[in-house]
Parts: C-alpha cells; sequence; structure tokens
C-alpha cells in the first residue's frame, strides 16, 4: 500500500521562462539531485527525461509540458516542464491555471526576454507566487544585477535577492547565501551532488554584509515582526526570514531571486530549499471556486481528501494511440473503477486507470486525493478544461480560455489510406490541442489546419507522419485574417416558409456598425417585447453569420450588432425562424457596412551584432516593419519592432543570411490591424 502524502508537504511547480533559458536543462539537474533520475539527461545530446518526445529531442526545445514527481526532504515536489516557444503558450497556460507556484529561470546574459514576460503575465493573472532562478552565471556577459534590475522595471515585481554569485562568466564557483550568511561552492567532478558549505571568503564579506542588510530592509516592508527586530536593531534570525519571506512570496509581495549554473551543475541544491520553504503547498493557496450545478451557488473547494471531488482536466494527450487525460484535484479523492460527471457535458463517466507521471513514464495507483496532478485512462468524451466531480454533488469549476490560431496551411493525404486515416488523426490532434483548428475548404476541397506559428503546424505534420503514419502535402503559410467594417450597415430581413408542413414566419431588423480595434463582438436590443428564447435564437443566428465574413469567409469582430425591431405572425414565430432571418438580414448589413480585412500583426523582438544594425533595419523595412526602439543589452543591439504576419514567413533564413548566422528573434502575436 502507497503511504499517503500529507497534503501540507507538496509543492505543485511549474517551470516557466523564455526559449533557450535553461528550464529543461534546471529540471533535469533538479531530478537527478532528488534521485528521481539516475544520470543527468542533457538537451543538447537529446537525452533529457521531460523532453521525451521525437521532434524535442531533435529540436533541442521543449514542445509539450511533461509532468513529473519527486522527493526532496520530506517534501514531494510535482513539476510541470513547460515550453519556452511562443508558439506553444497554450501548453504554459493551461500549467498555470493549475499550478499553486512557479520557477521563473532567467538567461544571466539576457535578462528578461519577450516571452518571459509573456508568461510572467500568465502566472500573474492566476495569482501564482514565483521565485527565480537566475541562469548561466557562467557564460560571457552574465550580469546577475542587470537581470534583476530588469525583473523589477520589466515584470513590475519586487526581487528579494537571496544569494549573490561569487564570480562570474568563466570565473563563477559558487554562491554566497545571504540568509544563513554562508558560501556554497560545488565539486564539479561528482557532478555538483557535493558541496562545501565555508564561511564567506573576506574579500567578499562587505558586499554580503551590504546585500544582507538591503535584505532584511526589503523584508521588513512586508513582515511587522522583522520591522520591529529591524528598528530595534536586534539580530534577525535565519528562521524569522524564511517564514516572513514565505509569507509574503504567497502574498504575491516579493519574489525571491537565487542564482547559478543549471548547465555546470551549480546552484540547484539551494533552489530545490527554496521551491520548500517559499513556494505554497495546496493547502496555503486560496480555495479553488466551482459553481453548484443545483443551487447555482458559487461554492469553494478547499484542499482536503474527504470534501466532494472537484479536479480539472488541463491537458489531453494521445500516447500510443490512446486517450490520456491529466487532471488537477482540487478537493476530495479520485478512484479508479469509479464513475465521475462531467457538468460541462453531462455525462458519466468511468475512471479506468490513474497514473503517476514521471514524463512519459507511469506508475499506477489505486486513487489519489486533493493536491495531486495525475494521469488518467478511461474518459472517453471529457476534454480540456472540463470539470470532473461525483454525481451526487454536481460542481462546475471556471472553464479554461484558449487562443486563436493566426496561421493556415493546407494539406492533402498523398494516397488514399492516407486519406482514411486523416480526419480521425486530425480529430486525436484537436482533442489534445485546444489551439489547432481544422476546417474543410468547401471551394477547393483542401483541409485547412490553423495553429499559432509556424513551428507549431511544423510540429504536428511531423507527428502525422511519426505517430500515425499519415503522410500529407502541405501548402503554402497562408495568414488567418479577420474582416471588419468601414462604416454603419442596416438590413431587414423575412423569413416566410413552409417547412416539414409547419409554416415558420419571422421578420428581424438590425443595425451593424464598426467598434474599436480589439472589442471584439457586442450584441444588443432594442426590442425589450421580444421574449428571451427568440432573442437567444437572434443572437445564435448573428453569430453565426459573424463566423464567416463577406469578403473571403474570414471571421468578423470589432462591431456592434443593435437589434432594432422584430415583427412575427401569431403562432407562426419560431426560433427556426428567428435564427435564420438574423442571419440573413446581418450578412446583407455587413455588405453594406464596407468590409475590409483586418490582418494580424506580430511583435518582433530582434537581437543584432552591431555590425549588421543597418542590414537588419533596412530589411524590417521592406517587410512594413515598424521600429518601436533600439536599445543595447549583453554586447548586441535589441530592436523592438511590429511588422505584418504575411510578410514574415521566412524571416529566420533571411535574418540569418544577414548576421552571418549571428542574428536572433523572437516573434508573438500582437493585435489585428487594417491591411
Amino acid at each position: 500500500m502507497k503511504k499517503k502524502t500529507k497534503i501540507n508537504t507538496i509543492r505543485n511547480i511549474g517551470v516557466i521562462a523564455h526559449i533557450d533559458a535553461g528550464k529543461t536543462t534546471v529540471t533535469e539537474r533538479i531530478l537527478y539531485y532528488t534521485g528521481r533520475s539516475h544520470k543527468i539527461g542533457e538537451v543538447h545530446d537529446g537525452e533529457a527525461v521531460m523532453d521525451w518526445m521525437q521532434d524535442e529531442q531533435e529540436r533541442g526545445i521543449t514542445i509539450t509540458s511533461a509532468v513529473t514527481t519527486c522527493q526532496w526532504q520530506g517534501k514531494t515536489i510535482q513539476i510541470i516542464d513547460t515550453p519556452g516557444h511562443v508558439d506553444f503558450t497554450i501548453e504554459v497556460e493551461r500549467s498555470l491555471r493549475v499550478l499553486d507556484g512557479a520557477v521563473g529561470v532567467f538567461c544571466a546574459v539576457g535578462g528578461v526576454e519577450p516571452q518571459s514576460e509573456t508568461v510572467w503575465r500568465q502566472a500573474d493573472k492566476y495569482g501564482v507566487p514565483k521565485i527565480i532562478f537566475i541562469n548561466k552565471m557562467d557564460r560571457i556577459g552574465a550580469d546577475f544585477l542587470g537581470a534583476t534590475d530588469m525583473i523589477k522595471e520589466r515584470l513590475n515585481a519586487q526581487p528579494l535577492i537571496l544569494q549573490l554569485p561569487m564570480g562570474s562568466e568563466e570565473n563563477f564557483a559558487g554562491v554566497i547565501d545571504l540568509l544563513a550568511m554562508r558560501q556554497i561552492t560545488w565539486d564539479e567532478e561528482t557532478l555538483g551532488e557535493t558541496y562545501t558549505v565555508s564561511a564567506i571568503a573576506s574579500e567578499n564579506l562587505e558586499k554580503a554584509q551590504q546585500y544582507r542588510e538591503l535584505l532584511i530592509e526589503t523584508a521588513a516592508e512586508a513582515d511587522d515582526d522583522i520591522m520591529e527586530a529591524y528598528l530595534a536593531e536586534t539580530s534577525v534570525s535565519e528562521k524569522m526570514l524564511i517564514e516572513a519571506i514565505r509569507k509574503a512570496t504567497l502574498d504575491l509581495k516579493l519574489v525571491p531571486v537565487l542564482c547559478g549554473s543549471a548547465l555546470r551543475n551549480k546552484g540547484i541544491q539551494p533552489l530545490i530549499d527554496g521551491i520548500t520553504r517559499f513556494l505554497p503547498s495546496p493547502a496555503d493557496i486560496p480555495p479553488m471556486k466551482g459553481i453548484d450545478q443545483e443551487s447555482g451557488e458559487t461554492v469553494e473547494c478547499a484542499a482536503k481528501d474527504t470534501d466532494p471531488l472537484a479536479a480539472l482536466i488541463f491537458k489531453v494527450a494521445m500516447i500510443e494511440g490512446r486517450k490520456l487525460s491529466y487532471v488537477r484535484i482540487y478537493s476530495g479523492t479520485l478512484t479508479a473503477k469509479k464513475d465521475v460527471y462531467n457538468p460541462t457535458r453531462k455525462i458519466t463517466e468511468k475512471i479506468a486507470r490513474i497514473l503517476l507521471m514521471h514524463a512519459n513514464k507511469r506508475e499506477r495507483v489505486a486513487s489519489a486525493g486533493a493536491g495531486s496532478i495525475i494521469g488518467v485512462v478511461g474518459l472517453k468524451s471529457s476534454t480540456t478544461g472540463e470539470t470532473l466531480c461525483m454525481p451526487d454533488h454536481p460542481l462546475l469549476l471556471e472553464n479554461m480560455e484558449f487562443y486563436e490560431p493566426v496561421i493556415s496551411v493546407a494539406i492533402e493525404p498523398k494516397t488514399h489510406s492516407d486519406q482514411e486515416k486523416l480526419d480521425e488523426v486530425i480529430a486525436k490532434f484537436i482533442a489534445e490541442d485546444p489551439t489547432l483548428r481544422c476546417r474543410k475548404d468547401e471551394d477547393t476541397g483542401q483541409t485547412i489546419l490553423s495553429g499559432m506559428g509556424e513551428l507549431h503546424l511544423e510540429i504536428i505534420i511531423s507527428r502525422m507522419l511519426r505517430e500515425f503514419k499519415t503522410d500529407v502535402n502541405v501548402g503554402k503559410p497562408q495568414v488567418v485574417y479577420r474582416e471588419t467594417i468601414d462604416q454603419r450597415g442596416a438590413s431587414e430581413a423575412v423569413f416566410d416558409r413552409e417547412i416539414s408542413g409547419c409554416h415558420h414566419f419571422a421578420q428581424v431588423r438590425l443595425q451593424i456598425k464598426p467598434s474599436k480595434r480589439g472589442s471584439d463582438i457586442t450584441f444588443k436590443s432594442q426590442d425589450e417585447e421580444l421574449p428571451a428564447h427568440f432573442l437567444a435564437a437572434i443572437r445564435k443566428g448573428v453569430m453565426e453569420s459573424l463566423a464567416s465574413g463577406p469578403l473571403m469567409g474570414y471571421p468578423v469582430t470589432d462591431v456592434e450588432v443593435i437589434l432594432t425591431k422584430t415583427k412575427s405572425k401569431e403562432s407562426l414565430g419560431s426560433e427556426l425562424a428567428f435564427t435564420v432571418a438574423a442571419s440573413m438580414a446581418c450578412q446583407q448589413a455587413l455588405a453594406d457596412g464596407k468590409p475590409f480585412l483586418l490582418e494580424p500583426i506580430m511583435d518582433v523582438e530582434i537581437f543584432v551584432p552591431e555590425a549588421f544594425m543597418g542590414d537588419v533595419i533596412g530589411d524590417m523595412g521592406a517587410r512594413n516593419g515598424k521600429i518601436e526602439s533600439i536599445e543595447h543589452r549583453a554586447g548586441s543591439q535589441v530592436i523592438k519592432a511590429t511588422a505584418p504576419l504575411a510578410l514574415m514567413f521566412g524571416y529566420s533564413t533571411a535574418l540569418r543570411s544577414a548576421t552571418q548566422g549571428r542574428g536572433t528573434f523572437t516573434m508573438q502575436f500582437s493585435h489585428f490591424d487594417r491591411s
């Protein structure tokens, strides 16, 4: 019988950062030093435990969130290693939705990079307490204090320095622990497994005392006991500091900062201590709230095994052709072979197996309690973002939000046997990935696959062949535009028809007018006497019509639809009639509103040596890019610009060519604007 884990000893954490900051390398060291792995897997060798997919190993990047569990000094740490590439932002979003704490990994050279800001904002959105590990202190250009200043300026966070690096670049030797006032150096021959704790060297003592004083001052601002001791000029113990820092971290007032070099096996053990000391257990965070499906009231889901079940499916994966659902249990206990209820779909499903996850390896267990992150086999219909509860306690947790795709490719099967498999394979990918969309082009008969970026779609097509032996021809990537209008349009439509022996009649008049960019769609009614079910039918007809614009069939956005008048004949009015009449009126009003296209505009950040600045800026201008700012950072120039996605295809090749392979860039969606 597996020993039960106490809930206050659990730490559910995510490792989040910009691409190539060293998230997976940090995670691999955590697994090695906690005894979960018996060797260190390197990303550059394609042997990282957490990067288990073939595409991840070949490209040296994380594509899908991987879950694992390890033990450290009586604490159970459940880790999700998340991707850093912007195309896979949804993996970070849904991981942060279910995590209690996060470790932000920052490069000591690059500091706060674009995707670092994105994942930090995602963590802030869910109120996730964070600690920071400034990695790559051994690299040329490493600047610990510079990176800390950037964190304060760009992330609007209050960093609390708990360690100072001993040296930097090739002279990085270890860290000075400001809590215990000691220095730690690692033995490179034992892969950092053994380390030496000693008194702070005399040449570092003055600086250490200065930053220890700053640490106490900052902690005092967040804790009354520390403030009293500080004002009374009495000594502040390490225990007092740890308790105060933990509370301030959980309250999102402070962010503890540690440093090291994961690749050189330095600084990881104190980071694990930081995770267990400062990040919350499931019992420390506010209870998740849900809606009781019987009373409609908001209820709290306390982190107790004995309470009614409340669990969220945050990810679905197809592994070896079988559906595996990743579940976070907020309260209650999930038991194998028992029925659970899905209030979103109003269905009951049976849990076949419950699995503890270690990347792509699994350990079978009979049950799991509050605070657990587990894999579940047996859920046939339930999918990402849906709630699992008990049939006699129906409860709905808040749904997850997903991003809209910005890029499409046309795909077609190479052989007849591929044709038979294609629809089934795509359905499996869409079940896994809510940001993936698929539709059939009625004019060409092609299958159009839409995703978050070129790499996103490239990985999906690669997996089609590798995992499902389905080969496809791929067309040139196409931008997913939006449509909107330039002026007010109005129209009236009548639906008067007999269908299956029943007469249906409805008359709908509406206006449609442009609204400010980024406002999406708003719907208002001026007909106060219209019954609610007919109003819902009209809204449905309007939304269906706006899903396909009059120009090229792209979704319509940034418009306000106003229902001005309706008419029906006694006993002939029906929901069908109002839906169709509203759809017809909306289409006519759109056509009168001078429709035009909106194209996706991307935020681009380019890192380039100064010698190539002119060529890069000239090329960006040729792509209709607008330079927002240029700043110097860590030996290179950083160009921030916005540019239309349609003109950014193949930019990585062009940039490498213009900078002799020394330039890099990141790109993420900003907004839609007039093309």
